[in-house]
């Protein structure tokens, strides 16, 4: 055994008398820099030399079981030494001496000896006073701390990260000979370490990305280069997280969620990154240095130069040019933000997840409004980059189509072979995911399609190069384009083509992950969760059954047994009608093996259904995977409750609407799969990155940022709620975000507003049941009723904003119809004189992630008025709720939840309930509708907003009878509800304390509870928090 003595803060070697007995180099295993250690120089003095074995991690071997700490106060007149026996690994050292100055001991002398694998490390520490330790609960204290970071357990949770924590060195890097021995230690040492947040090495990183990355000149360089350059030095530290947190798991090999969506509607990353790293205002410190705003690069997204203009009376809209972040509008609605709340909340809890979806080179369309009619535009999100992606090149799989299946036999087992009629290429490209107030980084793997590279040559090869383009174009539209227009049987096609090709591609990396550690699938169901979000990767069962059965060439029953262990459904559907289907015939023709997978899978069930139930052929044909008529089709959804082992509903509820409802027949079957787990949003997004002024005020009222991870302790708000201090606070919060909405409406519209004014506020995808009608016409009744006022009336009225946004689907004529009513209203409200700043009207075009982040903090009152059981759970609430804006709602989707969070004092409810809409449809047109409502559809019908044609289709959906959605028989309570919300709006001192309540009850809808009830309930993971 040899030893190598470390004076007190080395710094590095005296490599002029190199021993001639080894060429180790010891410096590979000093911790000590003077970034990191407030250390005095001094050179490291070899006693003897020795031959260093390399280290080795084995995800088999436990650290736990060899290592240890003791403590010596015998060994040392004025100092303790703590003895650290422990097996080597790239970094160690860094960590153990940054224990002892969090703890605030001070290192007088160091001592290392290596014994094969292991070392002893001996360290002569003194307190902050140069004393030698003696009290021997601050021993126990100390040596409970470093056994915690040497065992990488959680306990060193409190030391801040100086490691690259454990890196696997791979066998055989480590030559026997001296020089090549030399040179692996040389790069170990370079690697051991993470990048610097101070300013001088933040300004360096972005300085040097602007050289090197963008291709710039450091000295010349504009916002849109400073904030690529800045966006690649926070990517820097993300990967650095990530590459430590995917070896910590490889080694830990704990049970994986894999979350599988076709949507993720993620918003910008560079605040969100920055806050999750904690190094936000170390890069606003950097930035300011080098000439810029870290606000201006981080918030303003649009270009200075508007390319063209649109006015009219009402509004004057300007189209910008995207030139720094934009949104990556990889989804639409609710779901796909909350997969990406989600995604938030479970790298933050430290679960060891993945998500999947795909890399649509262009994203939801881009709204236009061209004289109040919508229009749509590609999104070219990806024109200028998207600098937070890692494009991997080297992980690609072949996913086929078409094609036709055959027996074959293989070892004396006759088997299905599927030869396909088409390949093409998925390869990955990956979006780190930060946690907040942990190490671990996720990720999100979007897969974009390439067309195959043999059959690409061989078309080139022929000199067929017209066939070659097109089967690029081919492959390539597969991640074109979200949401295809399915009404045609192309649009179907390409759509179960996205579904299977994402699918795919992701069971193959699930797969190859797995096996790369375990050599039986019988451990399969312990190691793999897969979560399906709604029915769209749903066609994922049928693929590991095919996968297991005939590639892995397990039977029938095994294979089974291991598929209906790890899925799990999470459906958002309400109604029966709006389940996916898909055509047997396209399916056949599309997956032909998947398809006799299916009616396998569909027979047994049936088999199994009749022993239960006996010949009820009425609910056997309801419960059957395969939908009987003159087209007959799959049901994905039965599909996926027949083979997960849980089936989640978004709400309370949601829930009892598919018990009772959509799947009753299956609740009936299966009680013990239903579960339901409430949406939630995350707090770290929705305050802490969209409304910084409210989380500063929060955290200096609740006395701890604890809350950003903790949520819980919002309810701490509640016993301030009256306070007149906290109160003047909070509305000088609110005014200056509506300040700032002001501003962006004036910008964006020419429309001056008051921020004196209530903000009213209805921002979601436009759709008949969501009732952005029954909204416009009670801004017309309010409208009437301020101009048949007196003078002296109108000083009365409680000024208002109405502020209506959202996207209209491109074949959904009734929407688009409601946007052009919206804009109409507008041009004759916001320009009559009579009305004046008492109620103005508009209309924010082409919202998503980042305007919602504009909008919710600078709202007053946010509506939510989807006719009851309509809506499964509605995050967009919860958001603005966190926001502390008031809710005019009816009683559907979370709001009963919410009403019993917050009480229903504190909010606005009208409308029938959910257990009355199906009797009042039954009335039709005997139902009664109030004079009111009569009056304010015919003002349209007439033409009194113009357009008198194009508007009759639209009031024809609410009279006669065909009030699907009840907005008649719901307007009368509506405008209480209206006219309780002014009331309460002009007594300040109650609205505040009602907007209080709404923060400190949200609690409840953090997606961080939601993902812990998965975790605990649905998924059986566990944390795995990656060590400092």
């Amino acid at each position: 055994m040899s030893a190598i003595s470390l004076p007190l803060f080395t710094v590095g070697l005296d490599q002029s008398k190199p021993s001639p007995s080894s060429s180790s180099s010891a410096s590979l295993y000093s911790p000590f820099s003077p970034s990191r250690n407030r250390f005095c120089s001094s050179s490291l003095h070899c006693i003897s030399s020795c031959h260093v074995k390399p280290a080795r991690a084995s995800t088999s071997e436990s650290i736990h079981e060899t290592s240890t700490i003791m403590f010596d106060n015998n060994d040392s007149s004025d100092s303790t030494a703590f003895i650290i026996r422990a097996r080597n690994r790239i970094g160690l050292l860094q960590v153990i001496t940054r224990v002892f100055k969090v703890l605030g001991l001070q290192i007088e002398k160091a001592t290392v000896e290596f014994e094969g694998d292991f070392f002893i490390k001996k360290f002569f520490v003194t307190d902050s006073h140069g004393r030698k330790i003696e009290d021997h609960e601050s021993l126990n204290r100390i040596e409970k701390a470093l056994l915690e970071a040497v065992t990488g357990g959680n306990g060193a949770a409190s030391v801040t990260p100086a490691s690259r924590g454990i890196v696997v060195r791979r066998a055989g890097l480590v030559a026997d000979s001296g020089e090549r021995r030399a040179k692996s230690e040389r790069m170990f040492h370079l690697m051991d370490g993470f990048l610097k947040n101070d300013p001088i090495s933040l300004q360096k990183d972005i300085l040097d990305h602007v050289e090197y990355t963008v291709a710039r000149s450091r000295f010349s360089f504009d916002d849109f280069e400073a904030y690529q350059a800045l966006s690649h030095s926070v990517r820097d530290r993300l990967i650095e997280r990530w590459h430590d947190t995917q070896q910590y798991f490889k080694r830990k090999d704990p049970k994986r969620l894999y979350f599988l969506s076709l949507e993720f509607l993620m918003g910008r990353s560079l605040s969100n990154s920055v806050i999750n790293l904690g190094i936000r205002d170390e890069y606003a410190n950097a930035l300011k240095e080098l000439g810029f705003e870290f606000e201006v690069l981080a918030e303003q997204f649009h270009f200075s130069l508007n390319l063209f203009e649109y006015r009219s009376s009402s509004f004057a809209y300007k189209f910008w040019l995207f030139f720094k972040e934009g949104d990556a509008c990889l989804g639409n609605g609710g779901l796909a933000r909350l997969s990406a709340c989600q995604m938030d909340s479970l790298a933050t809890l430290d679960y060891p997840a993945w998500g999947y979806g795909l890399r649509y080179q262009y994203g939801l369309f881009r709204q236009v409004i061209l004289d109040g009619f919508q229009h749509e535009q590609p999104d070219y999100w990806l024109n200028f980059g998207n600098p937070w992606e890692i494009e991997r090149v080297h992980v690609s799989y072949e996913v086929k189509f078409y094609g036709n299946v055959e027996e074959e036999t293989v070892n004396g087992k006759k088997c299905k072979v599927w030869g396909p009629g088409e390949t093409v290429e998925a390869v990955a490209y990956d979006n780190p995911i930060p946690g907040y107030g942990t190490r671990n980084t996720i990720n999100l793997r979007l897969w974009a399609a390439k067309p195959s590279g043999k059959l690409d040559m061989e078309s080139y090869n022929t000199g067929d190069y017209i066939n070659a383009v097109v089967n690029r174009q081919r492959a390539e539209t597969i991640s074109s384009i979200l949401f295809p227009d399915d009404r045609s049987y192309q649009g179907k096609e390409l759509r179960l083509k996205q579904q299977y090709f994402f699918v795919s591609a992701s069971l193959q990396d699930i797969i190859r992950r797995f096996k790369d550690s375990h050599s039986s699938f019988d451990d399969f169901p312990e190691k793999v969760a897969l979560q399906l979000n709604d029915t769209h990767p749903s066609i994922a069962i049928a693929e590991v059954m095919r996968v297991l059965i005939d590639e892995e060439h397990l039977d029938w029953n095994k294979a089974w047994d291991i598929v209906c262990k790890i899925f799990s459904f999470t459906t958002h559907n309400v109604i029966s009608e709006g389940l996916e289907k898909i055509p047997v015939d396209l399916l056949g023709s599309l997956l032909p093996r998947h398809l006799q997978i299916i009616y396998e899978i569909n027979f047994k069930f049936m088999e199994e259904l009749k022993k239960r139930i006996g010949l009820d052929y009425s609910r056997l044909s309801r419960m059957s995977i395969v939908e009987e008529g003159a087209v007959k089709h799959i049901r994905m959804a039965n599909l996926s409750i027949v083979c997960s082992h849980t089936v989640d509903g978004v709400s309370k509820v949601h829930s009892e609407l598919l018990k009772t409802r959509v799947f009753k027949d299956f609740y009936e079957l299966w009680p013990q799969k239903f579960q339901y787990k409430t949406n939630g949003v995350t707090q770290r997004r929705w305050i802490v990155v969209s409304n910084p002024s409210l989380c500063a005020l929060i955290s200096k009222w609740l006395r701890t940022e604890a809350w950003i991870r903790d949520v819980d302790l919002l309810s701490g708000l509640q016993e301030y709620s009256m306070d007149a201090n906290l109160q003047q606070e909070w509305r000088m919060v609110k005014k200056v975000n509506k300040m700032r909405l002001a501003e962006y409406i004036e910008v964006m519209s020419g429309l001056k507003v008051s921020v004196d004014a209530m903000f009213d506020v209805q921002v979601k995808r436009i759709h008949e049941y969501k009732r952005q009608f029954l909204n416009i016409l009670g801004i017309i009744h309010r409208y009437e009723c301020i101009k048949n006022m007196e003078k002296s009336e109108r000083r009365k009225v409680v000024p208002r904003v109405c502020i209506i946004g959202g996207k209209a689907a491109p074949g959904y004529e009734i929407a688009k119809k409601i946007i052009k009513l919206c804009h109409a209203v507008a041009e004759k409200v916001n320009n009559d004189t009579d009305v004046g700043d008492l109620l103005k009207l508009v209309f924010i075009p082409d919202y998503n992630v980042s305007i919602a982040e504009l909008v919710i903090p600078g709202s007053d009152l946010s509506q939510h008025l989807s006719t009851a059981g309509h809506e499964a759970s509605g995050t967009g609430s919860m958001k603005f709720l966190m926001n502390g804006c008031l809710l005019l709602a009816t009683v559907d989707g979370a709001t009963v939840e919410i009403v019993e969070e917050i009480g229903a004092d504190n909010m606005f409810l009208f409308g029938a309930k959910v257990h009355e809409v199906p009797a009042l449809r039954e009335k039709g047109s005997s139902l009664k509708t109030p004079l009111q409502f009569a009056r304010v559809v015919r003002m349209v019908r007439d033409g009194y907003f113009g357009y008198k044609d194009y508007f009759k289709s639209l009031c024809d959906t609410v009279e006669g009878g065909k009030d699907f959605y009840l907005l008649g028989y719901d307007f009368a309570s509506y405008l209480e509800a209206q006219a309780a919300a002014d009331k309460a709006f002009v007594d300040e001192e109650k609205w505040t304390r009602m907007s209080i309540l709404n923060t400190a009850g949200s609690a409840r809808f953090s997606s961080d509870r939601t993902i812990e009830e998965y975790a605990e309930d649905t998924w059986r993971i566990e944390p795995c928090k990656c060590p400092l």
